[in-house]
């Protein structure tokens, strides 16, 4: 699959059939379709604007930050599609039905909801583009017309995780019927959602009364690449400047679960731009998460899907790379997780007895050292084993970061004298 070239979709469908087959099927691992999406959305970094992480796509390593992004957002398109369809896919012929009538509902949202973008349906000789052909094209155009090639993880995470609201939108979409006042009903959602987020930045940077130099760089950032017109600019930056309350930013509260997280992911990572939580600023977290009906439970899974994903792609994201940056976000990433570990003690020994695999190798670690193959295998089953707790369901554990000596650092004292290894 080369993506850089023409007929990428068409490779990525066929490439991807097995994934797309599941979707559905999987959905039944959380209790709303939103929280499934999420569990494909946020290991892929598309709502941190970081195309750094597209699982099982081979070569994906040596592609273009574009052309990632570019995959990431047909399957979380598709994805979105599969996991909100309301009838079971039984046979190869349903799922490829559905995924061609989800190709069409692609082209018509991008062509009515986003001008700018609009591809004609002919080509110049008159011949009727495919849904693949047309699809392909807009896509093309989307990520062209978002991504910035040379820039740090904050550029990358203003121009590009608005590509998020796509995927929401679009979900809210494919259950309407498109004509001129829904498409003008959404393109005015589209933008009062993305001037939502200048007003969730502006309440954050305000928490702890004082805007860090960091923290007005991300709007000048996001100023960039929102495409708000020239007064909405002016009112972002009043707004900025002095601070705007949790009431007065209009923000969900008793409709879409996803859009909340990804406000209040966009909240933690203005707050967390200087690499510092205040007690002032998770006292505004804490209230941010109160006022949009979720609990401390969230708060805290959103604070582990975001360091754990910075600590998994440390590397491929240069701003963030400092020697002591690493160990201070490292350090409280492992806390969460101890504490979490705590907290589900009893779960996780009974998860460790009942696996046979996962008993056989501890026993034999208690009379020799494991060599590099079963150590590496032992810490795929703990991470497996980590992820029954309910806090791990919907997000992403960082593998790399997670390695054999860090699990045993992060499991509970005595833990496997618990689990009785003779």
């Amino acid at each position: 699959m080369k993506p850089a070239e023409k007929g990428w979709l068409k490779d990525y469908l066929e490439f991807r059939r097995e994934l797309l087959k599941d979707l559905p099927s999987g959905r039944k691992k959380s209790a709303h379709p939103e929280q499934s999406l999420y569990h494909v959305l946020q290991p892929t970094g598309l709502m941190y604007g970081q195309p750094v992480a597209a699982p099982s796509l081979g070569s994906s390593d040596a592609w273009a930050a574009k052309d990632q992004m570019k995959i990431l957002l047909a399957e979380s398109l598709i994805s979105s599609s599969l996991l909100f369809h309301d009838k079971p896919i039984k046979t190869p012929d349903e799922l490829t039905g559905v995924i061609m009538k989800t190709l069409e509902n692609i082209g018509n949202f991008y062509n009515h909801v986003f001008p700018e973008l609009a591809t004609p349906a002919k080509t110049l000789f008159g011949r009727k583009k495919t849904p693949l052909e047309l699809v392909e094209k807009i896509l093309d155009k989307r990520i062209e017309y978002s991504i910035e090639q040379k820039s740090n993880f904050w550029v990358h995470f203003f121009h590009n995780s608005l590509l998020f609201l796509d995927i929401f939108i679009f979900g809210q979409w494919i259950h309407t019927n498109a004509d001129r006042i829904v498409a003008d009903f959404f393109k005015y959602e589209r933008e009062e959602l993305r001037f939502s987020v200048v007003k969730i930045m502006a309440a954050a940077a305000h928490a702890n009364s004082v805007i860090e130099p960091e923290e007005r760089k991300l709007l000048e950032f996001f100023l960039q690449t929102a495409g708000l017109n020239s007064e909405r600019r002016k009112e972002a930056v009043a707004i900025f400047e002095s601070g705007i309350s949790l009431e007065e930013i209009n923000l969900p509260t008793n409709n879409s679960w996803i859009l909340k997280k990804y406000f209040l992911e966009v909240a933690i990572l203005t707050i967390w731009s200087d690499k510092r939580v205040e007690t002032q600023e998770l006292n505004f977290l804490k209230s941010l998460c109160e006022y949009m009906g979720f609990n401390d439970d969230d708060l805290e899974s959103s604070m582990i899907a975001i360091e754990g994903f910075v600590l998994e792609h440390w590397s491929d994201l240069d701003y963030l790379q400092s020697k002591k940056d690493y160990h201070q976000v490292s350090e409280q990433f492992i806390k969460r997780l101890s504490r979490i570990t705590d907290n589900n003690k009893s779960r996780l020994v009974k998860e460790v007895q009942d696996s046979r695999e996962l008993m056989a190798l501890l026993q034999k670690s208690k009379g020799k050292e494991l060599n590099n193959e079963e150590k590496e295998h032992m810490q795929k089953l703990l991470i497996t084993i980590l992820k029954t707790i309910p806090t791990f369901v919907i997000i992403s554990l960082p593998q790399r970061f997670l390695t054999l000596p860090m699990l045993l650092k992060i499991l509970p004292n005595n833990f496997f004298n618990e689990v009785n290894v003779k």
